[in-house]
């Protein structure tokens, strides 16, 4: 078993390292895009690499609807076992709902239309579905009929990936995690991961997988090679060219790279196709130039990191000889090697003296939400769920102390640097004094996409607290992490 990619160089693999430092370049000055994390494949090995500090090669991350196509491969997986067909009605699979589900297009809707957000519904359905029945997500789906034909019109839909997943985790009687476990991620490789799971303890398969970027470039990796991985067939090819092709189309999506037709949890893209999680979790599969690149980010303009990928990027691959040079490779390197997120900007001490801030505590102001990034394309985010904070000096520097009713998470604050916790979860804090009555940090939730920034006021023992993307799942801040449970969990 193979635990890491082989690595080489740019030239070596006939990429151009000047082109990849310019989309480096173009992912660190784009509006709305913070890349965290990087890495290119090209002919199998990684040809560049690179992580945003205080995010680390090691650290899982939150890939949101990237999961789906970690579902999809599950689903392959248990189709080619005999676990599923495609063309099995969904609601064969939950016989307990059948004198429930009537309507004869909630009937119809098959695996296939479920794997490919073509179940007839023409939006979204995830709350419609939670409010029908919060203890069963599949079955207050199929209670909410389909406007159109099963298999007629693309709806990004959550309940379709959920339900694609339960009836792997149902007839396999394992969670997603558990049967991909010897399946896929032993043989590619792929250490511990975490996925969000439900009261059921059904993994959600639409969203909540953490692992890592090098993980995200084995799958792309496996899908590339036709699902062989070192000469052994993990996949069918048959389920390989199904997912990475246009099952339905979808030409009244926004974005050009999102209205190429959807696949089986996969998107078809102007180049290649993909697997890709809200905030910038990108799998990019470019079959034509034998690539992979897989990106985590908090990106709120997604669009944008696709455009610069094409633009900057794909020109780079298949450079002929005459145009290689060992030096960029260095230069390249080097330059991935020192990438970080800046640090808050802020005077490392306040200017009345640090007495005045030992042991203080503020409670957080309610109120409408703080604008925290003016400049941003979203300025306005929600509040975090914290009651109080408390900042103490330490032996080890400045910390925070943010606390809930039901809980509290402590975060170091770097002074002009990132400043790392490794417990659970993992943050990261950077922070100072803007003025000598007010104290700002940014915090990063280091598993997740999201960070959140802290102003605490000295003058009347107050703080706010605001996200600068606002987090998918809600939870509390020390479960905003890769989930860690015990197995047998699963309810039927």
């Amino acid at each position: 078993m193979t635990t890491s990619l082989p690595r080489s160089t740019p030239s070596a693999q006939q990429v151009d390292a000047a082109g990849v430092a310019a989309f480096v370049d173009a992912l660190e000055s784009t509006p709305g895009v913070e890349p965290h994390s990087l890495m290119l494949v090209r002919n199998g090995a990684v040809v560049a690499e690179g992580w945003w500090a205080p995010y680390a090669a090691e650290r899982v991350h939150l890939l949101y609807s990237l999961s789906k196509s970690f579902t999809s491969t599950a689903a392959g997986l248990a189709r080619a076992e005999g676990l599923l067909d495609l063309d099995d009605p969904l609601i064969s699979h939950f016989p307990e709902f059948d004198a429930d589900i009537t309507d004869p297009r909630s009937r119809a809707i098959k695996l296939r239309h479920v794997a490919a957000m073509a179940s007839g519904h023409t939006q979204e359905m995830l709350l419609a579905a939670r409010q029908t029945d919060p203890d069963e997500l599949v079955r207050g789906f199929l209670l909410n009929p389909p406007e159109r034909e099963p298999g007629s019109v693309f709806a990004y839909n959550q309940p379709c990936t959920y339900s694609l997943g339960a009836v792997v985790q149902r007839r396999s009687g394992s969670t997603l995690t558990e049967y991909l476990r010897s399946r896929l991620f032993e043989p590619l490789g792929i250490g511990e991961v975490g996925w969000y799971h439900d009261h059921r303890g059904r993994d959600y398969g639409f969203s909540g997988l953490h692992a890592r970027t090098e993980d995200i470039a084995k799958l792309g990796l496996l899908y590339l090679q036709g699902g062989v991985w070192e000469g052994r067939r993990l996949l069918p090819a048959d389920w390989v060219r199904e997912a990475t092709r246009a099952q339905v189309q979808n030409p009244n999506e926004g974005n050009p790279d999102w209205r190429q037709g959807y696949g089986f949890q996969f998107w078809m893209a102007r180049h290649g196709y993909r697997g890709d999680g809200a905030y910038g979790q990108f799998c990019v599969v470019l079959p034509e130039q034998n690539t992979v690149l897989a990106i985590t980010s908090q990106s709120e303009n997604m669009q944008a990191v696709l455009d610069a990928a094409w633009k900057l990027l794909l020109p780079a691959l298949d450079v002929p000889a005459e145009r290689q040079d060992p030096a960029a490779d260095e230069k390249l390197a080097d330059r991935l090697a020192a990438l970080r997120l800046a640090p808050v900007e802020a005077a490392e001490s306040p200017s009345a003296g640090a007495e005045r801030w030992t042991e203080a505590a503020f409670t957080v102001a309610a109120g409408p939400d703080a604008e925290v990034n003016p400049g941003a394309s979203v300025p306005l985010a929600e509040s975090v769920p914290v009651a109080a904070v408390g900042l103490a000096a330490g032996e080890s520097g400045w910390q925070l102390t943010l606390s809930t009713e039901d809980d509290a998470v402590t975060v170091p604050v770097g002074l002009g640097e990132w400043a790392v916790a490794a417990g659970t979860p993992p943050v990261a804090g950077s922070g100072g004094w803007v003025d000598e009555d007010t104290f700002r940090a940014d915090v990063i939730m280091l598993e997740t996409p999201h960070r959140f920034q802290v102003t605490c006021s000295l003058r009347d023992r107050t703080a706010t607290a605001a996200w600068r993307t606002v987090p998918l799942h809600k939870s509390a801040l020390s479960e905003m992490c890769a989930p860690r449970r015990p197995t047998g969990l699963l309810r039927p």
